[in-house]
């Protein structure tokens, strides 16, 4: 019987310093590039709507960061993915910021660095990553009738007065939906197949559904995710949207730019999260906690 290597692997609860919440992603730990087939298979043995492998590269002086969807789709973006792919290894020890200077840390994802800013809660001590995302980019709306019955809405549900179903992009373009209300929110039930043929008709990807809290919340927006083109029905939190819709809502003058802003996900699921976000004049943050729930060794 050949003997099989290991890799260490740990399970964080993304946007959340709380475990069984937030957005659960596996974070596996390697010593350099794997080949496509076991990247793959071990994204489809976790499940998660996304699983990241990581090394410290010496060449690059930064942490390279790859992510997988269970059905073996490559992603990049500074998503729930990178979030906990670098909270796992700073909570893991690994020197990602050593070679960087203290103003410039970045990580690599898909061959290009991405900029972060790193600091600690001072009760719990875990990371907090903000990640630099490009400024939004306000594409196209799509007609509000496609997008109601996709998601098993009436039209006047979608909250059209203030803003209509528009592509955003900032990393990823995904579709900001205005829905009235809350109860509304989590009475979707969206029809896959129609979603799918949305996004690629205007060549866009998840359905970002947002309602604008009440004043007497913590959070600006509470949010649902479909993004069943890449095989995710639906996320719990998802930071390449988030980021979207804070430069959507700033450019609508709805929300004030160089403030930040919490956005609450993942409710319907029972897995809240909140995503931190801020609109500035050259790019969008986009940060949050992550706590370590398990850990182990997978066998390759």
């Amino acid at each position: 019987m050949n003997e099989r290597s290991t890799l260490e692997y740990y399970v964080l609860d993304v946007f959340s310093n709380e475990s069984y919440k937030g957005n659960p992603l596996s974070v596996v730990f390697t010593t350099g590039y794997l080949p496509l087939e076991t990247y793959q298979d071990i994204s489809k043995e976790f499940g998660y709507s996304e699983t990241s492998f990581v090394y410290y590269s010496k060449d690059q002086k930064a942490l390279n960061v790859r992510s997988f969807t269970p059905t073996g789709i490559e992603i990049d973006g500074a998503g729930h993915n990178l979030l906990g792919a670098v909270c796992g290894a700073l909570l893991k020890k690994m020197p990602l910021f050593d070679e960087q200077s203290e103003n410039k840390k970045f990580v690599i994802m898909k061959n290009a660095p991405i900029s972060l800013t790193v600091s600690y809660d001072s009760v719990t001590q875990y990371p907090i990553v903000q990640m630099h995302q490009k400024a939004a980019v306000i594409k196209e709306e799509i007609p509000t009738y496609k997008i109601a019955v996709a998601l098993g809405l009436k039209i006047e549900d979608l909250d059209v007065n203030s803003f209509v179903p528009t592509i955003v992009k900032t990393e990823v373009a995904h579709t900001m939906v205005p829905v009235k209300n809350s109860q509304i929110l989590n009475s979707i039930v969206p029809d896959h197949k129609l979603l799918i043929e949305i996004s690629k008709q205007y060549k866009s990807e998840g359905f970002y559904c947002f309602t604008i809290s009440n004043q007497n919340t913590d959070n600006i927006a509470e949010t649902r995710f479909f993004n069943p083109v890449i095989g995710i029905y639906e996320d719990p939190a998802t930071g390449t949207a988030a980021g979207p819709l804070i430069g959507f809502l700033t450019q609508k003058k709805f929300t004030k730019p160089n403030t930040e802003y919490k956005i609450l996900q993942g409710v319907k699921l029972n897995q809240p999260s909140l995503i931190e976000v801020m609109h500035r004049e050259n790019d969008i943050l986009v940060g949050g906690s992550s706590i370590i729930t398990m850990k182990g060794e997978l066998y390759v």
